[in-house]
């Protein structure tokens, strides 16, 4: 932690600052097929995330055709990767994570992370109500189809 920043935000847990240099000390570059690889992706979803603003690379060869990937891009992805399974969408995860990048105090990121994961968590627990109604229903549905089922057979028994 640098002095101008408070706690890391939990989306950092075990990842380098952010604000640092987020060079690793061998200056590793990636190729986007190295980051597709290493974290199970499409090379057209590396390309979205750089469409959103989540990743820039530096553009090399012939016409600037190929992309450059830096440590920082290669932590900016697994952090936007992270937020996904968070639940969170792209754009907020970009606001948080560029929230990071400047040099500001990290209230306000801490801040907006909360009312993100508030919000997040609110449509949990409403997408978990419906899922315990719904599996309630089945139950019940369930139950009546067993009771006809067992008339059913009495009958054929019987019959």
């Amino acid at each position: 932690m640098d002095g101008r920043h408070g706690a890391l935000s939990p989306l950092y847990i075990g990842l380098q600052a952010p604000w640092m240099d987020m060079t690793d000390t061998k200056g590793n570059q990636f190729s986007i097929s190295d980051l597709a690889q290493e974290f199970d992706l499409t090379t057209r979803a590396i390309r979205f995330y750089e469409d959103m603003g989540l990743l820039q690379p530096q553009r090399a060869g012939p016409a600037g055709r190929s992309r450059v990937y830096s440590a920082r891009d290669r932590t900016r992805l697994k952090l936007t990767l992270r937020a996904k399974r968070l639940g969170l969408s792209l754009t907020e995860a970009r606001e948080i994570i560029d929230m990071y990048d400047s040099p500001r105090d990290t209230g306000p990121q801490l801040n907006k992370f909360l009312a993100v994961l508030a919000a997040h968590r609110v449509a949990l627990e409403e997408q978990m109500a419906d899922l315990v109604a719904n599996l309630d229903e089945v139950k019940t549905h369930e139950k009546e189809a067993r009771a006809l089922l067992s008339k059913a057979e009495k009958r054929a028994a019987n019959g």
